[in-house]
């Protein structure tokens, strides 16, 4: 998505923020992040907030307001949504400003503990049953091997994208960005999280260890996590069929070979 820069929204949007936080003294477009149209930091009388927002007409402004809705039930750690606006053809939000930096996720990295810590919290969390988001069953049933996708089913809130850039560090890890909040079992996001451990540099082996910090990786049946590698594999080679980035080819072969991993060894967890 193209990024624009705050001064780039129509005033009226510009005036309807100032609305909530007051007068306005400089904006900086944020680095980070793919799925917003406009993300940057606002300086106010009463200290920063953080701004980001999507066309009301864009495909993913339904996935925005999956965020807004779930921001409650959210672990403390996560971002407090202050405000909710739409107008002038934009759905805006308004942060929170945590302190910190996007997480390293390299091997021996001291934020790997913080990492396994926000995660360890977030397993805890059930996900809301008034808020209409995808369960994991659902979500994942075209690229399932038949007759598998009931096996994803549970009633935790899970994030399910858990790059390096949805995690800021500080004294503590916090996960943020939650354009795709699903309801699943528990042991979906250490799943997820491996692929990213090996993207930053660990090995199969490593990363595997690392999910099994969390019990329900560890306890989780051969034939569930199986089932959901293959079907992540599949969902990253059609992402790579419609583009071919370097950064989305590399995930297409971790996540093959994660699957390919959990094949050879299904009883190593």
């Amino acid at each position: 998505m193209i990024r624009r820069h705050f001064h780039d929204l129509p005033v009226e949007a510009r005036q309807a923020i100032a609305g909530k936080v007051g007068p306005i003294h400089a904006a900086r477009t944020a680095s980070g992040g793919l799925n917003s149209g406009i993300a940057a930091f606002i300086d106010t009388d009463h200290g920063p907030v953080f701004v980001k927002g999507i066309p009301t007409d864009h495909p993913q402004a339904p996935a925005q307001r999956r965020e807004t809705a779930i921001n409650p039930h959210l672990p403390r750690a996560c971002p407090r949504l202050y405000w909710h606006i739409e107008t002038a053809g934009w759905d805006l939000l308004g942060y929170e400003v945590l302190p910190g930096r996007h997480a390293d996720y390299a091997p021996g990295s001291a934020d790997l503990p913080l990492i396994a810590t926000a995660i360890a919290e977030l397993q805890r969390t059930t996900a809301p049953p008034d808020i209409p988001i995808k369960a994991a069953e659902q979500r994942w049933a075209a690229y399932a091997p038949p007759g598998t996708a009931t096996l994803f089913a549970g009633d935790t809130l899970l994030h399910t994208d858990l790059a390096p850039h949805n995690v800021l560090v500080n004294a503590r890890a916090h996960i943020i960005d939650w354009a795709w909040p699903t309801r699943g079992a528990a042991w979906i996001d250490p799943a997820v999280l491996i692929l990213r451990l090996l993207e930053a540099g660990h090995t199969l082996a490593e990363a595997d260890a690392f999910a099994r910090r969390f019990p329900s990786w560890s306890t989780a049946p051969a034939e569930a996590t199986e089932a959901f590698a293959a079907a992540n594999a599949a969902v990253w080679e059609e992402i790579t069929c419609a583009d071919t980035a370097p950064w989305k080819v590399a995930m297409t072969g971790h996540a093959v070979a994660f699957h390919a991993h959990l094949r050879t060894f299904p009883d190593n967890r």
